[in-house]
């Protein structure tokens, strides 16, 4: 464990407002616990809304209600967006149950699982939040850093009951998870009204300021990059020989986010930077994220992750820097390739013969007669219960006695067609976006169905129906869904227009480029169409759409590579 004080070489009065809020924040106490108490008023006051992100929690508004309530005078329908931290997204039948339960008796819009293998609950009001977070504590979960600046929820690939290094990996992402998290007594004095010893009151790893900005650690066991593992801060890939996990590669600086009008913005993917021994995968990465503490931009929010302080230092400098601290530089990366970033949808079965199931649910939302279908099949179903990053659910430990009657089960509840393999929707992605996302300047979620259709009747017209492309939606330049992985990306820039990105790779080590910018739906598909008739006629046997608009010189430039800098 590094022990450190956050001893500053600058008065804190000159870093940005959120580093000066957190350092008065009382480790993250601000004013909450009275604001909770306010009954005038659906909002938290003051700058209590950005601490209560640290506890993994976000105030929103209804902004489809928002100019109807302004012109009656009435304050906007202040709401909570609430997300679990899940290591790895992994759940047991009582905990899903429970989680089902909460969502009926304190969110407006169900459950949504997210691109990061966890649960977000929307349309919390702030009256009820105390009694979910205890609520959720008794089932065993809680949100803290789900939000903030912290390390936020680890994940981790593909099924961890797949096989025995599988379930290493997995064991490995929640105990770096738990070792990541903050320490402050302020969540259990807040939500669990527990009082404690404020000597135990401290942050050995984060200090008074916690983090610059956020910072994401995801685990990938290939041949599946389904966690897109170049764009974490820290990437870990497993590399596995005869059935058994030797270690892993380490890529670091992945980042999707940017602002569309800085130019010092940008997305970027991780760099593969050496090989470490399994076991010391939680501790190395709290080694690198302690750099990234001190040395990251405290000053321009807008530049303070992690991908910024590798380009403002240098990969060289930040080799040594780490190298000093490891205390031994890294053993070279070992060869490992990546085919696919999706899930694996329908029936496959591990090496322990037990068999698991992977269902599609679009953009990860799960309204009311979705979660009752789910709830009602665990009744007859005695596994578990795993989330993915691309918002899709698992249901594994499935003996071979019970395939088929779990099977007849998904019929009889209209499910089974979530098990198809190779459909369009299993390799799309979007963010929520509107109506709740403060930061959304476009549809995505509600647009979703809309696009897919237009896009598989566009794929159609050139016998392209059955072929996969990653397509990605979101609702503002962020990267909640990865957009700028995507062979084919829509970032949104005002209601019904969006940017337009192409020629990502279809395993996630590539990115996108800028191909138009503002499009509306009907530019969106005059762009495409020409692009898709040369795919059809002209496309090597097995070969993906942005490996081909690459190919064939169709993108203005050629897309920035892994070893990308700015």
């Amino acid at each position: 464990m590094i022990q450190r004080d956050c001893d500053l070489s600058q008065p804190v009065e000159t870093l940005h407002d959120n580093e000066q809020l957190k350092a008065r924040s009382r480790q993250l106490r601000g004013t909450i616990a009275d604001g909770l108490e306010d009954t005038l008023t659906g909002a938290m006051p003051g700058e209590d809304p950005l601490l209560m992100k640290f506890h993994g929690i976000y105030q929103q508004d209804d902004r489809d209600q928002r100019a109807a309530r302004r012109r009656r005078h009435l304050e906007p329908v202040y709401q909570f967006m609430v997300r679990l931290r899940i290591p790895g997204g992994l759940l047991t039948k009582r905990q899903w149950w429970g989680i089902d339960a909460l969502s009926r008796r304190y969110a407006e819009r169900g459950i949504r699982i997210t691109t990061r293998q966890t649960v977000q609950l929307h349309g919390v009001r702030k009256r009820a939040l105390r009694g979910l977070m205890q609520d959720l504590r008794d089932i065993g979960l809680d949100t803290i850093a789900a939000c903030g600046d912290d390390s936020r929820g680890v994940v981790c690939g593909a099924n961890p009951f797949l096989s025995r290094a599988h379930r290493r990996v997995a064991e490995l992402a929640r105990v770096t998870s738990d070792q990541l998290i903050p320490r402050t007594r302020a969540y259990p004095e807040i939500w669990y009204q527990e009082e404690g010893d404020r000597k135990d009151d401290e942050e050995p790893l984060y200090g008074a300021l916690y983090l610059p900005r956020k910072f994401k650690v995801g685990y990938a066991l290939p041949p599946v990059n389904d966690i897109d593992v170049y764009g974490q801060d820290l990437g870990l890939i497993a590399v596995v020989n005869d059935g058994e996990l030797r270690g892993f590669n380490v890529c670091v600086g992945g980042g999707m986010g940017q602002l569309d009008n800085r130019d010092d913005s940008y997305p970027r993917l991780a760099q593969e930077i050496g090989f470490i021994d399994a076991d010391d995968a939680p501790n190395f990465s709290e080694t690198v994220m302690s750099i990234q503490r001190d040395f990251g931009d405290r000053k321009d929010r807008h530049r303070a992750r992690f991908k910024y302080t590798l380009d403002r230092l240098g990969l060289p400098w930040f080799l040594e820097e780490l190298a000093s601290r490891w205390g031994r530089p890294l053993a070279p990366a070992r060869p490992q390739r990546f085919d696919h970033n999706g899930d694996r949808l329908g029936w496959h079965r591990g090496d322990d013969g037990l068999w698991h199931a992977t269902l599609y649910i679009e953009s990860g939302r799960i309204d009311d007669p979705l979660r009752a279908r789910i709830s009602g099949l665990l009744e007859q179903y005695g596994g578990r219960l795993r989330l993915t990053t691309n918002q899709n659910l698992q249901l594994t430990h499935i003996e071979d006695h019970e395939r088929e009657s779990l099977q007849w089960r998904l019929d009889d509840l209209d499910l089974s067609w979530r098990l198809a393999p190779n459909t369009q929707a299993a390799h799309t992605l979007s963010c929520v976006a509107l109506p709740t996302c403060g930061l959304a300047m476009a549809e995505a979620e509600r647009y979703t169905p809309r696009l897919l259709d237009l896009f598989q009747r566009l794929k159609g017209q050139y016998g392209l129906t059955g072929v996969p492309i990653s397509l990605r939606l979101t609702g503002c330049p962020n990267g909640c869904a990865r957009p700028y992985l995507g062979e084919i990306a829509l970032t949104g820039r005002a209601p019904g227009l969006y940017n337009l990105y192409l020629g990502g790779s279809f395993h996630g080590d590539r990115l996108a480029l800028l191909h138009a910018c503002n499009v509306d739906e009907a530019r969106f598909l005059e762009l495409l169409a020409p692009l898709l008739e040369q795919f059809a006629r002209h496309r090597h046997d097995d070969e993906h759409f942005g490996d081909f608009l690459l190919r064939r010189q169709l993108l203005a430039d050629r897309p920035v590579s892994l070893t990308y800098s700015s």
